[in-house]
């Protein structure tokens, strides 16, 4: 293959670019699409780095490849790379492909646009506003704000921000010079996005306290208001909380109405990291698990996780009706926002973020909710608790099998007992053991390409697998699978 012809410049040859165009569009058809989400394909074809690099052939040289090189790159790519649409993939809170999802990023990817001004994004302007108000309407908002972020970190970290700038706006000017010792609150299973925030921002991670959670991982508001009050007494300016809708392990969330009475007392923002639990306001029957989210001040959620709308697609939400967010990060631009274009100026909403190039994520949640409706993306997430509850059951009919504990959304946490341990509890070193037997099959599942399923520690146990259901595809079949298949790998231990 060193030896093929160079692959002819495309700049100015629209026939050869549609030649290679349609030549790798039906490559990942093949082996991203079809292969990537069949059962009967590898989840991954593990390989070590050293190998893998030589394999990709990664160097960057100054002459170019043919097309026959060119093309045999993109399946290397798409070979060795994980499938997370694939059925069996169990590792992250994202997962599937849902193919009107992908339509919509194959054409935001080919309109190659930036989300920053009407004048070369009109449909894509018009088009965030209008989901991300549908997304406010369902928190139960009539109005309000909001964006779209490169993730529910960045979209934690934006909440963060805003409440520092309405409490003292100075700060956007003269920075931490105007501010007081400030302190924010989250429970001790919130996202590490939080703390990594509170660093980025100045703030410094000691201005993050720490709040008690139950056994269950909710975070406890007595021990919310009583981290307050010693906030206070040390000098420090409470200025927001921030609660958890959709922990990232265990899946807990938060009791609202209970930690936005406390904010209200105190005069606090109210935060609700949703990335993960925000998808359940859909669905009639579980919505409940978020009551009092209409009383927060801002909420972070992720389309891309449970409802599958592909990475990245990450809002934040807005009460604020005050144009907040273009206060707090405006930069008057004259080269992109002239106040004096042919059309309202009002439309350019590149001034709301802190990028400036921002690329286009409300298209292929549009186009899945328009091809789904809400009714049908209710039903997904309605049947993704109906098959976590099916696991459930199963996990506790199987000897070998312990839950952590009920899970109330779709992460569900288990141990696998593997036969040389089973009714040995009493033994001095059980849990050691135990603990042990997690690592050893991850590695295993992965490199056969089984399959592949998170573990974690977490807090005083040991390591735990965390199942999450999420794919749209997933059947009860896959369950077994996933059971049937632990027992498999860990027969000899």
């Amino acid at each position: 293959m060193a030896d093929s012809k160079p692959f002819p410049a495309l700049d100015g040859d629209p026939e050869t670019a549609e030649t290679l165009l349609r030549a790798v569009f039906g490559i990942v058809m093949d082996e991203a699409v079809r292969k990537g989400t069949s059962a009967s394909e590898k989840v991954c074809e593990w390989k070590e780095p050293e190998e893998l690099k030589q394999l990709l052939d990664l160097e960057l040289r100054d002459q170019g490849e043919s097309q026959e090189q060119i093309l045999e790159r993109c399946r290397a790519v798409i070979r060795y790379s994980v499938k997370t649409g694939h059925p069996r993939f169990f590792n992250q809170l994202f997962s599937g492909l849902d193919a009107h999802a992908l339509a919509g990023r194959v054409i935001t990817e080919s309109l190659n646009t930036s989300q920053y001004t009407y004048e070369i994004a009109p449909v894509f302007v018009l088009m965030e506003e209008e989901v991300l108000k549908t997304l406010r309407a369902l928190v139960g908002w009539r109005s309000g704000d909001g964006v779209f972020c490169p993730g529910g970190s960045i979209s934690n970290m934006y909440a963060i921000n805003l409440a520092r700038y309405q409490r003292y706006p100075d700060c956007k000017q003269r920075g931490l010079w105007a501010l007081p010792p400030l302190a924010l609150f989250t429970s001790q299973e919130c996202h590490y996005s939080i703390k990594k925030g509170a660093a980025f921002l100045g703030l410094g991670t000691d201005s993050v306290r720490v709040v008690k959670a139950d056994e269950r991982g909710k975070m406890v508001p007595k021990d919310l208001e009583r981290q307050i009050k010693m906030a206070e007494a040390e000098g420090a300016v409470p200025f927001l909380v921030s609660a958890t809708s959709g922990t990232t392990v265990l899946g807990a969330f938060d009791p609202l109405e209970a930690i936005a009475d406390v904010c209200q007392r105190h005069g606090l923002w109210l935060h609700v990291d949703a990335a993960w639990g925000g998808s359940v306001l859909l669905s009639q029957t579980h919505r409940h698990l978020l009551d009092g989210i209409q009383r927060a001040d801002s909420v972070a959620w992720n389309p891309h996780k449970l409802l599958a709308a592909g990475l990245q697609c990450s809002a934040l939400l807005l009460r604020d009706t005050s144009n907040l967010l273009k206060h707090c990060h405006g930069s008057q631009a004259s080269y992109l926002f002239q106040q004096d274009k042919f059309y309202d100026v009002a439309l350019d909403t590149g001034d709301k973020v802190v990028q400036c190039g921002r690329r286009v994520d409300c298209l292929k949640l549009w186009l899945m909710w328009k091809a789904q409706g809400g009714q049908g993306l209710e039903r997904r997430v309605n049947r993704a608790f109906a098959l976590a509850q099916y696991l459930v059951e199963e996990v506790k009919k199987r000897e070998g099998f312990e839950l952590v504990m009920e899970p109330e959304f779709v992460n569900v946490c288990f141990w696998f007992v593997p036969p040389s341990l089973r009714g040995k509890q009493e033994s001095p070193d059980y849990s050691q053991r135990l603990y042990k037997v997690a690592p050893v099959l991850k590695e295993r599942m992965v490199k056969e390409g089984s399959m592949m399923i998170g573990y974690q520690p977490h807090g005083t146990r040991g390591n735990f697998f965390r199942m999450v259901v999420a794919n749209p595809a997933l059947t009860r079949t896959d369950m077994d699978f996933l059971l049937n298949e632990l027992e498999r790998l860990g027969q000899d231990l």
